[in-house]
């Protein structure tokens, strides 16, 4: 028998995603989740999401020039190599964890100001749940320079959940 285009008792997949940098706080946020939504997630699709922050290489043709090093173009290149290897690096030490809870998950990662490609991201992978660690920063610290998760919690097209660690 259909419902609404599917099979009584057939579900669509629900999709979480954990959104990881390089902070403890991110990795506390997935573990969290694993640990406290691990029987939603077992039968969700797991996203491990990491943006890759745009560089500035406005300085690269100064350095180049005075050591007489590669051109501008070639260690651009090899940065945003070295961009994505770490990135790479990231999310497989994310997934890494999620298998040790037996839970399979994918990969995703654009280049961009974090705040807005998470929520981009969000967006376009049709995202039920999304994820954050929270860095506790302080007010006056938000005030000045943002905060991820609550630029987040306000723009993305999805619910949001803020894992902060307990001192």
């Amino acid at each position: 028998m259909e419902e609404g285009g599917r099979s009584v008792g057939e579900e669509k997949k629900k999709k979480v995603m954990v959104a990881i940098d390089e902070s403890e706080c991110s990795f506390y946020a997935l573990e969290w989740a694993l640990e406290n939504l691990y029987q939603s997630l077992l039968n969700a699709k797991v996203v491990l999401f990491t943006a890759q922050p745009i560089a500035d290489y406005g300085y690269m043709n100064i350095y180049a020039e005075s050591f007489a090093i590669a051109s501008p173009p070639e260690l651009r290149a090899s940065l945003e190599e070295n961009q994505r290897k770490v990135a790479n690096a990231l999310l497989q030490k994310a997934k890494d964890l999620c298998a040790q809870h037996t839970i399979v998950a994918e990969t995703a990662t654009q280049v961009g100001d974090p705040k807005g490609s998470i929520c981009e991201v969000a967006e376009k992978l049709h995202i039920n749940l999304l994820v954050l660690g929270s860095h506790n920063k302080g007010a006056i610290q938000r005030a000045f320079l943002g905060s991820v998760s609550n630029y987040c919690v306000h723009n993305a097209k999805c619910p949001v959940l803020v894992v902060r660690k307990m001192p």
